[in-house]
């Protein structure tokens, strides 16, 4: 039996195959359905209005040309979207130079949300829940790593000079822990 969630993540993952093969209505699709939230991201991480709204410009110009590399057998579309703003907003912050990499979530409070309906949203609350019910069974320092470095958008070498442990060590506390976290999702 095929859920919503199930047909709303097979509809997306289809468009961004689509957008690597040029198709220009899989990208509107593919905006639509995910820019609200990808604009948190950037705004939360970015911290400024404006940087936040030029960081998700160039997520979609740059996933114009990348989404060919997006496998749907090793993420879900919107993790992998996440993900990718997330990176591209770190980027230009660390472009710019900036010392500050987050704002709080209050930011975020009045971001205009011109998206998903309420069935959407329960969706997208059932996934949330099984991420953090997996992300509770990792050790203490693993989960604290992940939540810092993908929920706050910290840099690896920020949290590396935090827990003042070398860079390599958080990468690989990063490393298992997402392992970890992907096959308590998995199951």
């Amino acid at each position: 039996m095929t859920t919503r969630a199930d047909t709303a993540r097979i509809e997306l993952a289809e468009a961004i195959g689509r957008i690597a093969k040029g198709d220009r209505k899989a990208l509107e699709f593919v905006y639509r359905a995910t820019s609200a939230k990808l604009f948190g991201i950037c705004l939360r991480i970015s911290g400024d209005r404006g940087e936040a709204e030029d960081a998700l410009q160039d997520v979609y110009v740059n996933l114009w040309n990348v989404a060919g590399r997006f496998d749907a057998a090793r993420a879900s579309p919107v993790s992998w979207l996440a993900v990718f703003a997330r990176n591209r907003t770190i980027d230009r912050l660390r472009r710019r130079r900036r010392v500050d990499a987050s704002a709080p979530l209050e930011a975020a409070e009045h971001v205009a949300d011109g998206a998903p309906l309420a069935e959407a949203a329960l969706i997208e609350g059932e996934d949330n829940d099984r991420i953090h019910t997996c992300l509770e069974t990792l050790e203490e320092r693993q989960r604290g790593v992940i939540r810092t470095a993908f929920f706050d958008g910290v840099t690896y070498a920020d949290l590396a000079a935090r827990q003042d442990v070398p860079l390599g060590t958080v990468k690989s506390w990063v490393r298992r822990g997402l392992a970890r976290l992907k096959l308590c999702l998995e199951a």
